[in-house]
């Protein structure tokens, strides 16, 4: 088959490429069969761990006394920084980031030493036993303490384009903001967690819930003073992760794996809630200015952005992420002349690190405030200074890291959900509506998503495939991706199956594995299926070349005679089943084995300047979002949502709609509803779901509509043209935001600004009406 050719849904073999089927382990997730890794039985000796945390902010270890530890009952050992042998590190670009702090805490929760224990109770006991004397030191605990005194993980970078002063002076209008973004916890189901296992010959095997395995494997040989050839690293599948086990995963692997290689006995560490949140990093948070000059029509002629995030006490994948920042604040808009600061600063907080999105989102939340601004300042409905700004053809298609937009299908994507969303009628009756409600207010809201697809390391984009046919014609698969519910291993196998044209039920998914696929990527940046769908295809097409050989010589015809379709192989006049032409193939000595290998072409970008191609496509999406708001307690639902999705060629229907539908609905849940707090003292208070509020049931919008845009084509070469979407649909979770702050405008006169932070819980939206009304 023609990679390039869209496969038959629901073809010639049962779950090709472009199937609906269901994720491969449903039917497990709903049995409560699925083996996470707390379902690992456990080896007998397995000691349990716990960590001990710092409970200052910023301080010097002036004594540690673990002598009451020590004697509690069932603890076997305690560990601290001065028992590490190797590196001291879990930081994943700079080695910044201590497993266990040395001397000097810089966050409430930082691990400063584990225990080991029979049991988890006797563990979690025996670590609240320990004395610690600190001698405080001076904390930074938010942004603008740590702008004020220069406090940085990483160097500010600044992206320019045009003379943004100039057209800002020039400009017929003019108006400033500044934003207050929340950050957010990813609250995956299933916890940190690793279990550690003792090889010979000091050896070590750790089944990680990680998205990183070559990662792990590598930092874990590290802290060990080993090498990577002395640690495997496994994971079958994570509970949930969102970024929250791209790199932090690494923390716990390596308490468990010190902790084994230390007692020589398996060693499993699995953080509660609590501890998880504490100890962990989250989205970023922002304050974000904006300086923008626009026209009578709202077309924007320059904008002066100053981006600044809040990245804990280490570098983390801030560096990255605040790049992405820099390169998603256009979103869908062309901004001729920019400038993009980005401050990337440290606090005695714990380190912020990846989540869906990965900075990609903060960024469109500070141009969507913006354009939504100068419409209610120009008095125009915000989709048509929208449609003002977007990305068109000739000169205002070059984003400003100068890479050209020629994919754009947003407007193909904008007529058609506000044809079938009703989205003029529904504006009209909004406006009818809260004229004549003095309490209830309506909002409502079209925002627009184009993403850049690839890691903005470019070293990054590439994956490896493992594939064996064996002599019965089934096929065991495995790759270097991850998969954490996202369907990516269902996805890869159907890519497979469809290139040897056999039903996706002969095909085995195995566990990610560092012994099979070495040094991968993280499953990360939306690439999972792009970069190891590729690899298993071309693992598929290496075994399938070699068999058409075979067949070719064996029947005597031309290789171009050999034709593989359901399950069969046809040589000419005869036909086999694909078993048995694999085991006439194993007679013949072929290779039934083979390792495939891909690496994302065109992409090019040099950091030095913020110039390139850093992404290979862009994915689109828009979404139309409707609420009502109690003015007199803040509170409100969410009425009715449309979206318009895509997907490109869509290689799994069902999977691709669950992860749209999900990933909105996270989105959402950043915005309005998942409030991190700290005091003045560096303490996290929202560690729990009984004070950190996650989407629930019924937050889902009473009337949602999802559409996947049917005519969706990538015009790149990714695998059967599809394209990704893990990460796009979050961000169409701003359609509800700027719902809500709609519907405070309806509280003022036409023309006001409403100030509405994000997360907009009903505290905000109450606080943002209340502003508006004093100003009348």
């Amino acid at each position: 088959m023609d990679a390039h050719a869209k496969p038959d849904a629901g073809g010639s073999v049962a779950g090709a490429a472009g199937s609906a089927i269901p994720h491969d382990s449903s039917h497990l997730h709903v049995s409560g069969e699925a083996t996470y890794t707390d379902d690992i039985p456990e080896p007998r000796g397995v000691l349990h761990l716990a960590v001990g945390m710092s409970t200052r902010p910023h301080a010097r270890i002036v004594a540690m006394d673990f002598d009451a530890v020590r004697r509690a009952p069932g603890v076997v050992e305690v560990l601290t920084a001065d028992d590490i042998p190797g590196d001291n590190n879990c930081g994943p670009v700079v080695a910044d980031d201590p497993i266990l702090a040395p001397g000097l805490v810089q966050y409430v929760g930082q691990a400063v030493f584990a225990v080991a224990a029979h049991t988890v109770e006797q563990a979690r006991k025996a670590v609240a036993l320990a004395r610690i004397e600190y001698e405080d030191l001076e904390p930074v605990l938010d942004i603008p303490t740590a702008i004020a005194t220069g406090s940085f993980v990483l160097p500010t970078e600044t992206l320019e384009r045009g003379d943004t002063a100039a057209a800002l002076d020039k400009a017929a209008h003019r108006l400033r903001g500044e934003l207050a973004l929340g950050g957010q916890d990813q609250f995956y189901l299933e916890g940190q967690i690793a279990l550690a296992l003792p090889r010979e010959d000091g050896d070590l095997f750790v089944y990680s819930s990680t998205q990183h395995p070559g990662e792990v494997q590598h930092l874990v040989a590290h802290s060990l003073r080993r090498h990577s050839k002395d640690v495997v690293v496994e994971c079958r599948r994570m509970g949930g992760a969102f970024g929250g086990k791209e790199s932090q995963a690494a923390l716990i692997a390596c308490i468990a794996g010190l902790m084994a290689d230390r007692t020589r006995k398996p060693c499993k560490l699995r953080l509660d809630r609590d501890v998880d949140m504490l100890m962990t990093g989250k989205r970023h948070d922002f304050i974000i200015h904006y300086d923008v000059g626009f026209d009578d029509n709202g077309r924007i002629e320059g904008i002066d952005f100053m981006f600044a995030s809040r990245c804990g006490m280490s570098a983390d994948l801030s560096g990255a992420i605040n790049d992405r920042t820099m390169f998603h604040c256009d979103n869908a808009y062309y901004l001729p002349n920019v400038k993009i600061l980005s401050h990337r600063c440290k606090t005695h907080t714990v380190s912020n690190t990846a989540f869906r999105g990965f900075g990609g989102p903060q960024g469109m939340f500070g141009i969507e405030y913006a354009i939504d601004d100068i419409a209610r300042y120009l008095r125009k409905d915000p989709l048509e200074v929208r449609r003002a700004n977007y990305y068109g053809v000739g000169q205002r298609n070059v984003t400003p890291y100068q890479q050209v937009v020629d994919d754009n299908i947003l407007e193909e994507i904008t007529q058609k959900l506000v044809r079938t969303s009703d989205y003029a009628e529904r504006r009209a009756e909004v406006r009818e509506f809260n004229a004549q409600s003095p309490v209830l207010k309506r909002g409502l809201a079209f925002t627009p998503v184009k993403f850049g697809i690839s890691f903005t390391a470019t070293h990054l984009n590439q994956a490896g495939a493992l594939l064996h046919v064996y002599t019965d014609g089934t096929v065991h698969l495995n790759h270097g991706g991850t998969e954490m519910g996202q369907g990516l291993f269902t996805k890869v196998a159907q890519v497979v199956a469809d290139e040897l044209q056999i039903d996706v039920e002969r095909i085995k998914i195995t566990a990610s594995d560092t012994s099979k696929v070495p040094n991968a990527s993280a499953t990360a940046a939306s690439s999972g299926t792009d970069l190891n769908g590729k690899a298993a295809q071309a693992a598929a097409q290496t075994i399938k070349a070699r068999l058409t050989r075979f067949a070719a010589e064996h029947f005597r015809v031309a290789e171009s005679a050999v034709v593989f379709r359901n399950n069969a192989v046809q040589a000419g006049d005869a036909t086999v089943s694909f078993a048995e032409l694999a085991k006439m193939a194993w007679f013949a000595r072929v290779p039934l084995s083979s390792t495939g290998f891909y690496s994302t072409p065109k992409i090019n970008y040099d950091r030095s300047t913020f110039s390139g191609r850093p992404f290979y496509y862009f994915a689109y999406g828009a979404a139309v979002s409707e609420v009502i708001i109690d003015t007199l307690t803040g509170e409100y639902r969410t009425l009715r949502v449309d979206i318009l999705h895509d997907c490109g060629r869509s290689l799994n229907p069902a999977i691709d709609m669950g992860q749209i539908e999900g990933g909105f609905i996270q989105g959402v849940g950043w915005l309005t509803s998942e409030e991190l707090w700290w005091n003045d003292q560096g303490e996290l208070k929202t560690h729990a779901p009984s004070t950190y509020k996650i989407p629930v049931c019924s937050d889902v919008p009473e009337d949602f509509r999802v559409e996947i845009l049917e005519s969706g084509l990538n015009r790149e070469d990714t695998v059967f043209r599809s394209k990704a979407v893990g990460e796009p649909p979050l961000m169409l979770g701003l359609s509800v935001f700027y719902a809500l702050r709609d519907a405070i405008a309806a509280v003022g006169p036409d023309g006001c600004l409403p100030g509405l932070r994000a997360p907009a819980t009903p505290e905000a939206v109450l606080a943002a009406v209340s502003a508006v009304r004093a100003t009348q």
